[in-house]
């Protein structure tokens, strides 16, 4: 199966200048490093309410890193990717984190995060083969893997569904049926990109 990338007359969805410190940037540096911080003393502290505001502390910010690159036209691909790895390192300080205060939850905790960390880390920074600026361009490459994965509805079931459903209920089988669907979900986008097959960079002499 090979992608019929839609047209962008426009240059909208395209590489541009690449530059690693923006404004996007700096927001997405600082709301790391503070929710890390929060994860990591709400550890210390066994606070479920200190961790709560770690993560609403993550969302918030990659919510607003987003928002600023798209308002100030200050979206790279830099900043996608580093965008990519901050949501990871901040889903695995507020997860573990919750593994330590609730362990009876962990058994959903590590199968989400495989999913989130690994399988989910992979479809994202695959963008990287195509000339896009980041993943929420992916349906110019395929309409259908940006709906199952970076459409709006999705990232909000993929990031927040799982999270929500732990604190509100704390039915550990209900979040381990959740996250074990996202990864069933994120397997079946990972056939599909290798059908579509990832493009091979041609090698200058």
């Amino acid at each position: 199966m090979q992608a019929q990338p839609v047209a962008d007359p426009e240059g909208r969805y395209g590489v541009r200048d690449e530059r690693l410190l923006t404004g996007a940037t700096a927001i997405t540096a600082v709301r790391t490093v503070a929710s890390v911080v929060l994860a990591a003393l709400a550890a210390h502290e066994q606070s479920l309410t200190l961790l709560v505001v770690a993560l609403v502390v993550y969302w918030v910010g990659d919510m607003l890193d987003g928002f600023y690159a798209r308002v100030r036209d200050c979206e790279t691909r830099i900043g996608a990717v580093l965008d990519i790895m901050c949501d990871r390192l901040n889903a695995a300080a507020f997860y573990i984190g919750l593994a330590w205060l609730q362990p009876d939850l962990s058994p959903a905790i590590f199968v989400y995060l495989a999913e989130f960390m690994v399988v989910d880390c992979f479809l994202s920074i695959a963008f990287l083969a195509w000339p896009v600026r980041s993943p929420n361009y992916f349906f110019v490459v395929d309409r259908p893997l940006w709906l199952w994965n970076w459409s709006k509805p999705a990232k909000a079931v993929n990031s927040a569904l799982f999270a929500v459903l732990l604190l509100v209920t704390g039915w550990m089988w209900l979040g381990l049926a959740i996250a074990s669907a996202l990864l069933v979900l994120k397997c079946v986008s990972l056939h599909r990109l290798a059908a579509i097959g990832l493009p091979v960079p041609e090698v200058r002499g």
